[in-house]
């Protein structure tokens, strides 16, 4: 290699106090004899953006666990997007100091991140209590595969226990990658399914019957899909006759 030019580039430093700090830095550029180009010299204490430091990256992403993007944005004045991009580096970093983890017990759950139905795919390691994936592009089996894919064949094989909701895609994929895992339906779809199985019988039994009983079955979807301690005494009262038509 032989020597090009070399270029003063400013970038910013942890703050001392209230006072930001900046740092001016000659950066060479040198001729690549073996594939002709030019190339910029490496610096190792810059962040990814060569704008700021790495300690100050990772002061930033330390910030952002504490405090919305945008109020880390007004303290240290900084654009929105920057902030943004500062967190994912240090995110980054954190997972590849972790390293891929190898959990026994997952829970699969899925996240809107926009208008539209647009989902992503969240997998948490229950028993450490850690999100430890987020991807894919919709509700497919395909995108819940991705999961599987990156964690790798060995790794998902050690899997005992997977928690989710009852969505066809998500027991496709696990039974395919993970088949020796148990699945394990969470409580709040259960209940959602069993409170609207329940809603069906007495609307079933409000077209069966007339009169005074038609009357007392219309007003008691709430004594019977509510929650028992939420009843009052009246409506705890009235359960042993919804009984009879149920």
């Amino acid at each position: 290699m032989g020597w090009y030019d070399r270029k003063v580039r400013c970038v910013r430093d942890l703050s001392c106090g209230d006072t930001r700090i900046y740092l001016e830095l000659e950066v060479l550029r040198v001729d690549c004899h073996r594939c002709g180009k030019v190339k910029r010299e490496r610096l190792d204490f810059l962040a990814d953006n060569p704008l700021y430091t790495k300690r100050f990256a990772y002061y930033v992403g330390r910030r952002c666990r504490a405090a919305t993007i945008k109020d880390v944005a007004a303290e240290l004045a900084l654009d929105w997007h920057t902030v943004k991009a500062l967190d994912m580096q240090y995110m980054e970093a954190q997972l590849e100091r972790v390293g891929t983890p190898g959990p026994t017990v997952i829970g699969v759950d899925e996240i809107s991140i926009r208008k539209g139905h647009t989902y992503r795919r969240v997998v948490s390691a229950l028993l450490r209590g850690l999100p430890i994936w987020f991807g894919g592009k919709d509700r497919s089996e395909t995108s819940m595969s991705q999961f599987y894919d990156w964690l790798g064949k060995r790794k998902s094989s050690r899997i005992r226990l997977a928690v989710m909701d009852m969505w066809k895609p998500f027991r496709l994929a696990t039974a395919r990658h993970a088949p020796q895992a148990s699945i394990l339906f969470d409580k709040f779809h259960v209940l959602r399914h069993l409170g609207e199985a329940l809603d069906q019988v007495r609307k079933s039994e409000y077209a069966r019957v007339s009169g005074r009983q038609r009357r007392f079955i219309k007003g008691q979807k709430y004594t019977l899909l509510a929650h028992r301690e939420n009843l009052t005494n009246k409506r705890l009262n009235r359960l042993p006759t919804c009984s009879r038509f149920l």
